[in-house]
């Protein structure tokens, strides 16, 4: 795991696929490694090219969504690395949903209608688009896994505000308005994703990653109903094939189960479809770098001073 010591830096926090770096009392370098991870664990050969594509996705769409709301991004120095506004999170993710899929579906095939307040007409089938998107947020933990929540819950728990839930929500609804115009636009339906928000003072801030492959489910629009109507499989663009394939080989992250071997040929396979993936999303070619450890901290030292951040 590569660590940078950047001046003023007073604190790291290596998460699983990303690194950040606490510049001062205001500033964040977030570096994107090539690191993966499924079912809570860090597989063990990192993806070429991987934190180049999330990183760069990312800076596109909060670029794109900027007229929405403010955004922590200030600047993208290098390739996997990202120079932002540190803020104080809401201890929620903000999860939107405009098909019936993944835990949404998980929750409805038990019979249950109402997810984290939300209500989930009945009749609908897998994959089917909601009458208008739903919000069903989830509290952000600090260890273990997310769990569900509804908002009167959080208003009441004081994660924040009943004014800035009706913020939030607003925000939220608005960025998947956006979100889905624009992977339309490349054949794509966004099927669901999640937000992350920070305030500065008064002023609320959207965080992190936005409409990566990593945080949302595209479906390709070209068959979709047909494939609805036949009740086949959607084809989706997410990371799910990575899951998949270590579920054909018996791990699911649970005790006592071994990572399978990936081979050169596997992670080149991975390297190639998050590549697709980002030539998919963006709808432009990708074009790879590869810097040094040195020159990605060079430029990023060079990003700080200009922006009077050092």
């Amino acid at each position: 795991m590569n660590s940078f010591t950047f001046p003023l830096q007073n604190k790291v926090y290596h998460g699983k696929v990303r690194d950040v770096y606490s510049i001062g009392d205001a500033t964040l370098v977030m570096v994107a490694s090539n690191r993966i991870s499924a079912f809570d664990v860090i597989l063990p050969r990192p993806i070429p090219f991987k934190g180049q594509v999330l990183n760069q996705i990312a800076a596109y769409m909060l670029k794109a969504t900027e007229s929405i709301c403010p955004n922590w991004l200030i600047d993208v120095p290098a390739p996997n690395v990202s120079i932002g506004k540190r803020c104080t999170p809401f201890k929620i993710e903000m999860v939107v949903r405009g098909n019936l899929v993944g835990h949404a579906w998980r929750t409805y095939q038990t019979g249950e209608r109402l997810l984290c307040g939300a209500v989930m007409p009945d009749g609908l089938k897998e994959n089917d688009f909601f009458p208008t998107p739903i919000i069903t947020p989830s509290t952000k933990a600090d260890a273990g896994h997310d769990e569900d929540i509804a908002p009167d819950e959080i208003i009441r728990k004081g994660l924040c505000t009943e004014n800035e839930w009706k913020i939030l929500s607003n925000y939220t609804l608005q960025l998947f308005e956006r979100g889905k115009e624009l992977a339309q636009k490349q054949g794509l339906i966004l099927a669901d994703t999640k937000y992350e928000f920070g305030k500065i003072g008064d002023t609320i801030y959207l965080m992190d990653e936005i409409h990566t492959p990593d945080s949302s489910r595209y479906f390709y629009a070209d068959g979709f109903e047909e494939r609805q109507l036949k009740g086949e499989r959607q084809k989706q663009l997410s990371k799910e094939f990575v899951r998949e394939w270590l579920i054909a080989n018996n791990f699911m992250g649970k005790e006592g189960q071994q990572v399978p071997d990936m081979s050169d040929e596997w992670i080149q396979t991975i390297s190639n479809r998050y590549i697709e993936l980002y030539e998919q999303v963006i709808g432009s070619p990708f074009v790879p770098m590869e810097l040094s450890d040195t020159e990605t901290y060079e430029l990023t030292v060079a990003a700080l001073k200009k922006h009077h951040l050092i």
